[in-house]
């Protein structure tokens, strides 16, 4: 049985194009996103709307590889393509771009995207050290005076305050349905679950979004409590980490559930890396600081080193009681395919759980040969 709310999340990304429209009517500001490291508070600060923009499909992949390589990271060609045809509603609507230095790809991508909407690109430390964190807190300010600078308005402490409130309240949420899954059998399938939070990432109003995410929460609840699930009972429960996943990008999920599993967990930047952690509401404590603390805590593979992932994905794996991993990575992504070598090791002889890494791109041209390593990893699982 599905829930009956995700009927709305089905419908979320058409109806948030006309809200975004509706916005930008009324004369108000939107800011286009590329990455969890956005500190989105500081956009809400500036008094206008956050939105996560496409990267996730294939289908302008093409129209990227006339400027780019065609041995790119999807994600990097998606996000290009995208831009230059002008097929991303929330693209078109953006006034303003914000990205960071997660890995090379990006960085060099974000040149050419630089010359079509006015950008500002954080230079993100790849470690966590003291001078790392000085030098993002001081990135958090100059993307706080850009933004005041490019919409003409000032921006306070107590504006940034309330806007971290609010996106806390938003994280928990968030967390909270990721959560639901703990349930065995899982009350909604790992499908619907990736569809309900990546269709979130577009949502403009931030309240709505998050009784959206409530009312979700609540119906899935009420599932579990009496036991109805599209899974079998004993459907191994996986725990899918590695790069972010999307709608249009989501065929090893299917594959995965296809094939009897259920993917329980998300640790991937689409899914729960970037919620584990709050930013610190405490009113003592330099907001900028709260801010830095927080962004440069995602455990992404651009880390080094990058413990915090293994971290992660021992609590997500004991938590929701999965019975095997799978790392998925795109293909050119170099920082998680190196990394792959670390989690296989973690998984296998920490976890003493199966493991399997499956590197492919958007494309559906290997998904019968994904579809036979899929099924015979679950075959171990069962055995």
């Amino acid at each position: 049985m599905r829930p009956e709310s995700m009927k709305i999340f089905d419908e979320l990304r058409n109806l948030n194009v006309l809200t975004v429209q509706n916005a930008k009517l009324q004369g108000e500001k939107v800011v286009g996103c590329y990455c969890t490291f956005t500190p989105q508070e500081l956009i809400l600060a500036a008094g206008a709307h956050a939105v996560t923009l496409c990267g996730t499909r294939q289908e302008p992949v093409a129209a990227a590889e006339r400027d780019l390589p065609r041995n790119l990271c999807p994600l990097i060609k998606s996000s290009y393509g995208f831009a230059i045809t002008g097929k991303c509603p929330y693209f078109e609507a953006a006034d303003l771009l914000v990205a960071e230095t997660t890995c090379d790809g990006k960085k060099k991508m974000y040149e050419l995207m630089g010359k079509i909407k006015p950008m500002h690109v954080m230079n993100l430390p790849h470690n966590k050290s003291e001078e790392a964190m000085e030098a993002w807190t001081r990135e958090m300010s100059l993307l706080k005076d850009w933004l005041a600078d490019k919409f003409g308005v000032e921006i306070t402490e107590e504006d940034i305050r309330k806007a971290i409130k609010l996106m806390n309240r938003e994280r928990d949420a968030m967390r909270r349905l990721h959560e639901v899954t703990k349930a065995k059998p899982a009350p909604i399938t790992g499908v619907d679950l990736l569809v309900s939070v990546w269709t979130k990432g577009f949502n403009v109003n931030k309240e709505d979004g998050i009784k959206l995410v409530e009312d979700l929460i609540a119906e899935t609840e009420e599932l579990a409590a009496k036991g109805i699930s599209p899974f079998a009972s004993n459907a191994p429960r996986i725990l899918l980490t590695g790069c972010p996943v999307g709608f249009g990008s989501e065929k090893v999920v299917k594959l995965l559930e296809e094939s009897g599993a259920s993917v329980v967990a998300f640790e991937n930047c689409s899914g729960y890396k970037a919620l584990d952690r709050l930013v610190d509401e405490d009113e003592s404590k330099d907001v900028m600081v709260a801010l830095a603390e927080k962004y440069l805590n995602i455990p992404c593979s651009c880390m080094s080193p990058n413990e915090g992932r293994l971290e992660l994905i021992g609590k997500l794996a004991k938590e929701y009681q999965a019975d095997g991993v799978v790392d998925l990575t795109w293909q050119a992504c170099h920082t998680y395919n190196v990394e792959a070598f670390f989690i296989r090791d973690f998984v296998q002889s920490q976890l003493n759980l199966p493991y399997i890494h499956l590197e492919t791109d958007y494309s559906e041209s290997d998904v019968e040969q994904l579809r036979v390593r899929v099924q015979a990893f679950l075959e171990l699982i069962q055995e």
